[in-house]
């Protein structure tokens, strides 16, 4: 006999201080009442009757003292939880990773989700858990939670059970399997449990391939259907000509074995921009564009569902997963960049920056430059013919660049009528540009910094260059614009605008959705310190910690996100930070359940050994006992056995 609870050593003094309270209280005597008899013969009758009775009645007072101290005994002896020693030696130790995916979300028959199935299927085995069993629940997605301690104890577990919910990303089953490897190392009988639908990859991470070693394997598959279409893509951007229309890049892809026909809507602020009938074969995958569109300020939603059957009247269907349905952006806002244009004369600038109207640009000349640059702050700086040096702080783009600026300057000999033979076109600035064949009647050699980049470049040398000094941005153009035919193409004002935009980080491209399952760095809004308010999709809000001026987060919830300005000033702006989170996983979105489940070689098992019924735990009969022998004392008292 072994005691899993309170040692030998423990439960004997706890013993010997109680038996001794309680026989104190027997060896006190009643203090008897005094009764006055009327007759002296009836008082010598009951004197006689009561000294043939003494024996007897003492007799069964220690009758009663035996009851009570083996009550005593046995409540001790279950506090140390006694346990024969085979169950001690067999006892299992195990890890249960449950599965909370996305995939996770699909609604098999009956409309529960396959979470539920798990949850049921995850109670049979709690109920059925040995005496000596101890056993972990742990939810597996993109971190792995332990939702519960390593313990026997069935309240805590089935409430960990509980608990456990599903959300959108993608199981890291490498994370899982290392993290139960490494709760049951030196424990017994050790065994991980995967209870999931089977959709989990293989478990290699930048460690290699999980090895599960001594650890027994065994498996818990739920799922059943099978039907679904998905977001795989997501993409937008606005226009930088025209920033109030945009264009959206979407894929959509049918997981099913069957065609299906399929309802697209996008909304912009809630609001219905576009609706797309699409016809999808089984397994087929689907890119659309819309170009030009508009009627959207700030949020951009894509939904994607089943189209109703042609009946008056018929609701449209859902597939089996809906959280891969929805896709969501937030579009850049279109805030005005203001913009200070130095130039002795130069009526091709000037007009090029009419076009965009969310530029406020102020023209100013060379002399006049040093005391506007003092009253006024600018986002952006032109200079054009004239070189001062970079201002902290303040991107520039230099026109006709000599010396005096950020770059070293060949001006020995200026090449005639360069062209550009080497062109960066991933750069962000020659975006939607073809500068091939512009003609140019003479430029200066550039030369460039370390970590500069040349963006444009004749044999003899480099002609545009890009680059930053201790953080502030610069580009360099080694020819006046006006001695070439670079001011008569469309290229002219996109190469502004995207030099405009590449300073002011407003990307055409830009996506201010993130990935699900991943830590983000969100700009925090102005005065935020170390700390942020972050609201989620459901309202919920957190505090999350801000690191060089950016909040970090890690998000498992698609939808919109907004981070509060902190102590906003009546009638100020707001001034939150809205973003978007995309689930948009090929992986989640293939819900088909598989049948079985194999790491390093090893196929898992089916989970054995958990049998519903009474637990083998003798402090549990003990307990009955000391019921049993309390019933008996309360039944033996009052037919006055043991008084």
């Amino acid at each position: 006999m072994h005691f899993v609870g309170l040692g030998l050593a423990q439960l004997l003094p706890i013993f010997a201080v109680a038996a001794a309270a309680v026989v104190g209280l027997y060896i006190l005597k009643l203090r008897r009442r005094p009764i006055a008899v009327p007759f002296e013969q009836l008082w010598e009758r009951i004197l006689k009757d009561k000294e043939a009775t003494s024996l007897f009645s003492r007799l069964k007072r220690i009758l009663s003292l035996l009851l009570q101290l083996a009550i005593l005994a046995a409540l001790v002896l279950a506090l140390g939880d006694p346990r024969t020693a085979v169950e001690v030696v067999k006892g299992r130790t195990l890890v249960v990773l449950v599965d909370t995916s996305a995939s996770m979300k699909t609604h098999d028959e009956g409309g529960k989700t396959r979470l539920d199935a798990a949850k049921e299927k995850l109670k049979e085995l709690v109920k059925g858990l040995g005496a000596s069993d101890r056993m972990l629940i742990a939810s597996m997605d993109a971190v792995v939670t332990p939702m519960s301690p390593l313990t026997s104890d069935t309240g805590a577990l089935d409430d960990a059970v509980t608990r456990l919910e599903a959300v959108d990303c993608r199981a890291d089953f490498a994370r899982g399997l290392r993290y139960a490897l490494d709760t049951l190392r030196s424990t017994r009988e050790p065994e991980i449990v995967v209870v999931s639908d089977g959709g989990l990859g293989e478990p290699r991470d930048e460690l290699g391939l999980v090895h599960l070693s001594d650890a027994k394997l065994s498996f818990v598959g739920v799922g059943k259907t099978r039907r679904n279409v998905s977001i795989t893509q997501f993409a937008v951007r606005r226009y930088p000509l025209d920033k109030a229309r945009y264009e959206v890049m979407i894929e959509v892809q049918n997981f099913s074995e069957k065609e299906e026909d399929v309802e697209l809507s996008l909304f912009g602020d809630e609001v219905l921009v576009d609706l797309t009938k699409l016809h999808l074969k089984a397994g087929e995958r689907l890119p659309r564009f819309y170009p030009s569109l508009g009627g959207a300020s700030r949020t951009l939603e894509a939904r994607l569902g089943l189209a109703p059957p042609p009946v008056p009247n018929a609701k449209p269907e859902l597939d089996d997963l809906q959280a891969d349905d929805r896709a969501f952006a937030v579009l850049p806002e279109r805030r005005r960049s203001k913009v200070l244009a130095v130039s002795p004369g130069n009526t091709y600038l000037e007009a090029a920056l009419l076009l965009d109207e969310y530029l406020d640009v102020t023209v100013t000349t060379p002399d006049k430059a040093p005391a506007i640059l003092g009253a006024q702050k600018f986002d952006v700086a032109i200079y054009d013919g004239v070189t001062p040096a970079l201002r902290p702080g303040l991107p520039t783009l230099y026109l006709d660049m000599r010396e005096g600026g950020p770059l070293k300057i060949d001006t020995k000999k200026a090449m005639q009528e360069p062209g550009f033979d080497v062109l960066e076109r991933k750069h962000p600035i020659l975006r939607w540009t073809a500068l091939d064949n512009v003609g140019i009647a003479y430029a200066f050699k550039l030369i460039p910094g370390e970590g500069d980049k040349v963006v444009g470049a004749s044999s003899e040398g480099a002609i545009i260059v890009a680059g930053a000094r201790q953080g502030t941005k610069f580009v360099g153009v080694g020819f006046d614009v006006r001695q070439s035919d670079f001011p008569l193409r469309i290229a002219w004002p996109v190469f502004l605008l995207n030099t405009i935009n590449w300073f002011v980080e407003e990307d055409a491209e830009y996506l201010s959705s993130f990935k699900t399952g991943e830590v983000w760095h969100v700009p925090a809004p102005l005065g935020a310190g170390n700390e942020a308010t972050l609201v989620d999709p459901s309202g919920n809000k957190h505090r999350v910690p801000v690191q060089d001026g950016r909040a970090v987060f890690f998000g498992t919830k698609a939808g919109f996100y907004r981070l509060l300005k902190p102590n906003p000033k009546p009638g100020e702006p707001p001034g939150d930070v809205l973003f978007a989170a995309n689930l948009v996983d090929p992986i989640e979105s293939a819900i088909t359940p598989k049948p079985e489940l194999v790491v390093d070689g090893k196929k898992g098992s089916e989970v054995a050994g958990f049998k519903v019924g009474v637990r083998r735990e003798l402090w549990i009969y003990i307990l009955l006992a000391v019921a049993a022998i309390s019933a008996i004392e309360w039944a033996t008292y009052h037919r006055r056995v043991t008084v």
